[in-house]
């Protein structure tokens, strides 16, 4: 099968970065789905592990990828879920080959019914972006669905991007929460504004003031998925006695003591957890991703596809990668289909 995978970690401005590649077609085992692969997006996951991370022992390239859409070809003797010909989508594990090859692997307790209403490439945008943002919104924050009427609000740091296009989405769909989104360029505030945030502020400029211009000195959830060590005295300044803080990116330290004055809960959110892990609610995934293409097929959430980049080949990956590592991406870049 083709593949594209690298052989030692690099910038991606190296000819080596990321190479196409011929590897032996994988096997389904136990829960494992062979997945025949139709469109794949790409993640900041995918450009910090290519910068940091090799080869497995005993392999040669690294294989990255998470999200992919595509249909059921094989499935092992342990599968109850799917079976042949079912359309999929998902965003894999971390511990296993990624979804940059045409056939690949995965438990199908973290595999969901794709949405009918989109095409592949608009159903690969979603999967880990969305799982993250149901996770941090209603697992870790503990948010109420509903619209009962509250005067609660959320703030989330950098909601132009991946996670925070589809976390502004389900908290203004699905929560009575205010969602104030932050953004720096006319496009991305648009863009957010769209996606259903009630304001949108400036992450560029203090974000404490921004909010009280706009009426909010202090807010009940921040969720910051971008620089988060650059925007910390802020969201410790803004967020509210007893509100809950949420990240998911990795800042060099985090000093949680500036937050017990206001008795502030912290929270972690990383998707890959329950399947890493082999939690006992790794099939919560497979429902979620379910209940959202439900969500989609009903027009309540849309695709946040922003861009896509062409067929599946090390050059146009290369291309979104550098995309996302200029950190100017808008929603997801998104590659459909093979040479």
């Amino acid at each position: 099968m083709k593949a594209i995978g690298y052989k030692t970690p690099q910038p991606i401005d190296r000819a080596e970065a990321l190479e196409d590649i011929t590897l032996p077609d994988p096997v389904a085992t136990g829960h494992d789905l062979l997945v025949e692969v139709k469109a794949v997006s790409v993640n900041p996951v995918d450009t910090k592990i290519r910068t940091s991370v090799g080869p497995p022992e005993g392999q040669d390239y690294k294989v990255l990828g998470w999200d992919a859409s595509g249909i059921v070809k094989a499935v092992g003797p342990a599968v109850t879920l799917f079976r042949p010909g079912d359309r999929v989508w998902y965003a894999g594990s971390i511990a296993r080959p990624g979804t940059n090859a045409q056939l690949h692997l995965v438990d199908e307790r973290i595999v969901g019914r794709a949405p009918r209403t989109l095409d592949f490439a608009q159903a690969a945008a979603l999967p880990l972006t969305t799982i993250t943002a149901w996770e941090m919104l209603f697992d870790r924050l503990g948010v109420a669905p509903g619209k009962q009427p509250s005067r609660k609000t959320l703030l989330v740091i950098g909601a132009a991007g991946g996670v925070g296009s589809i976390l502004t989405q389900l908290a203004s769909r699905l929560t009575s929460l205010t969602v104030i989104g932050t953004a720096s360029r006319p496009e991305t505030r648009a863009w957010v504004t769209e996606l259903g945030a009630h304001h949108v502020i400036d992450h560029s400029r203090p974000l404490a003031s921004e909010l009280v211009n706009i009426g909010f000195p202090e807010v009940d959830y921040i969720v910051s998925l971008t620089n988060t060590e650059a925007h910390l005295a802020q969201i410790v300044e803004a967020i509210a006695p007893q509100g809950k803080f949420g990240l998911i990116d990795d800042p060099t330290s985090l000093d949680a003591t500036a937050f017990k004055r206001k008795s502030v809960s912290i929270h972690w959110e990383l998707m890959f957890t329950r399947a890493l892990f082999g939690t006992d609610d790794m099939i919560g995934q497979h429902r979620l991703l379910s209940e959202v293409a439900d969500l989609v097929d009903a027009g309540l959430i849309r695709s946040t596809l922003a861009e896509r980049f062409g067929t599946i080949n090390a050059a146009n990956l290369t291309r979104a990668h550098a995309l996302i590592e200029s950190g100017k991406a808008r929603g997801k870049v998104v590659l459909e289909n093979w040479d």
